[in-house]
């Protein structure tokens, strides 16, 4: 098995309501947010569904470290730090529990009051077609390995 990160591109207006129902129990509400989800066949018929909201690809430990020093964020709006993972996990820092979470020996769950959805800037250099997939030159659909570059002009 394998972590996803998944971005919503498009915005809500029109969309259907079992779409957004859809993203909605993905949690991503809002353009620019990202949630990382597993592999499992429940997931990836949910991403099927909303493909053309959305886009996603493997992340390793490093998109994941990325992620959470950069836009982790516990319950109150205070950052995460290495400091808050080394006293409320057997982990001494984000890098070696995102290095766990991606070998599936951790969950986003296992550090308190962390928000599982990460609220990310816009891309520097922003979206290619955001009515296109991937794979036709737009910024929809799944992108694989080259997510970890949407991800680092989000940050």
């Amino acid at each position: 098995m394998k972590r996803l990160a998944v971005v919503r591109v498009r915005g809500r207006v029109g969309v259907n309501s079992r779409i957004e129902d859809t993203l909605r129990m993905l949690r991503l509400t809002r353009v620019n947010h990202c949630v990382i989800v597993d592999d499992r066949p429940t997931y990836m018929g949910m991403l099927q569904k909303v493909k053309d909201y959305v886009t996603w690809g493997e992340v390793g430990a490093r998109e994941v470290a990325l992620l959470l020093r950069e836009r982790g964020e516990l319950e109150g709006g205070t950052r995460l730090t290495d400091a808050y993972v080394r006293e409320n996990t057997p982990y001494s820092s984000i890098d070696e529990f995102a290095e766990a979470f991606v070998e599936f020996r951790a969950e986003l769950a296992d550090i308190p009051a962390l928000k599982r959805v990460f609220r990310l800037h816009p891309p520097r250099k922003g979206y290619r077609k955001i009515k296109r997939s991937f794979a036709e030159g737009g910024a929809l659909g799944y992108r694989g390995e080259r997510i970890s570059e949407l991800l680092r002009r989000m940050r």
